[in-house]
């Protein structure tokens, strides 16, 4: 009796043990690793600020049972989103920034260094568009630079590159076309750079997306706009965390003062900051050519309270004009300029930063750095 009565209970607790694991997300919500995956968002202010696609891709990860993960970075938005949920504010989007200015610069070494990613989710190109004046071969080898950089800190990284949002004509003329040629670039140039052990897969953003409807400039989503792009990030994350191994040495960090900001010296100019109410700004050159340069200015708040906007002013010692900027309404006049946040970057948390960039002109002779002052409201 006891023989006949065991035998049916142990098949019922092996078939309900088998329905519970095919229940389960494939990847770190059904895994026994201690730790969590690592993932990385890189790219420009499209990622930086707000970049509220990060948090609505946290949250559907959350939500679906992929609860052990960790958004890493050195830069936090400090919850900027303000989405009505909680997420992970970690990543490493800086507004402004290239993917040929990160490669020329090797800029990403000491990021991967600080942030050991085992998943890196890289949306760039959008500052490479402008103007027109590099050629998709650079664009790609600077991706394939970028790729290189990864695999030296981890062999087995998993790169997630986005064929990027739509960019629209009246916010740069040549861009629109030229986005859809990196676009139809990127697979064929993924294919011939992914390996077993550290795969490349390609996630399309474009598709879908109105450069119109879905931003608020023609460059930087809207609420809908970042939500397409949670949408399009999200299967080929899911399908990615079905087959990482954390690394070993990896641990929780959620810090935002892990920030490895110091790491971006390599610029073309010294930066310059400056306080005022309370705030702080930094300024920088990330590239220059003949004739222009693109430069940023981060914003940080270094009061108690969370603002509700801000104004920056720096003066030109050079004669340089600006002649395009994103992430803010900026005026200049003679040499002043005074640079106002937009609608969504104004609302800084305690120690919260965003950036704001420009193309300007100057003489390729001397590209001084001015003194920012920076006021809260």
């Amino acid at each position: 009796m006891l023989r006949r009565t065991f035998l049916p209970a142990l098949i019922a607790a092996l078939v309900a043990a088998v329905a519970f694991v095919l229940v389960q997300p494939a990847g770190p919500a059904g895994s026994a690793a201690a730790a969590p995956v690592r993932i990385m968002p890189l790219g420009d202010s499209i990622t930086a600020g707000p970049g509220c696609w990060r948090a609505k891709v946290w949250h559907r990860l959350q939500t679906s049972g992929y609860t052990n993960i960790d958004f890493v970075g050195g830069v936090s938005d400090g919850g900027g989103c303000n989405p009505g949920y909680a997420y992970d504010f970690d990543h490493e989007g800086h507004g402004g920034y290239s993917a040929t200015g990160i490669a020329d610069n090797n800029q990403l070494p000491p990021w991967l260094t600080a942030a050991r990613p085992d998943v890196v989710l890289m949306h760039l190109g959008t500052n490479d568009m402008w103007g027109g004046y590099i050629p998709l071969a650079t664009k790609l080898a600077a991706f394939t630079k970028l790729v290189g950089q990864m695999r030296a800190d981890n062999p087995a990284v998993r790169i997630i590159v986005a064929q990027i949002i739509p960019m629209s004509q009246s916010a740069c003329a040549t861009c629109p076309a030229d986005v859809v040629a990196l676009n139809n670039a990127i697979p064929g140039w993924a294919a011939g750079l992914t390996t077993a052990q550290s795969p490349i897969t390609v996630a399309d953003l474009w598709t879908g997306f109105d450069a119109v409807a879905d931003t608020v400039d023609g460059v930087h989503p809207n609420d809908a706009g970042f939500q397409k792009m949670a949408n399009a990030w999200y299967p080929a994350l899911t399908r990615v965390l079905g087959g990482v191994t954390p690394s070993a040495s990896a641990s929780p960090s959620r810090s935002a003062s892990a920030s490895p900001s110091a790491s971006r010296s390599a610029s073309a100019s010294p930066s310059a900051s400056s306080g005022g109410s309370q705030c702080a700004a930094t300024y920088r050159v990330i590239s220059q050519w003949g004739g222009a340069f693109q430069g940023e200015v981060t914003v940080t708040n270094t009061s108690a309270t969370t603002s509700t906007a801000w104004t920056t002013t720096f003066t030109f010692a050079n004669g340089q004009q600006v002649s395009q900027a994103w992430n803010t309404t900026l005026t200049q006049s003679s040499a002043t300029v005074t640079a106002r946040n937009v609608t969504y970057n104004g609302t800084l948390a305690p120690a919260a930063s965003t950036s704001f960039g420009f193309l300007a002109s100057w003489n390729n002779t001397t590209n001084a750095t001015p003194g920012v002052t920076c006021r809260l409201s």
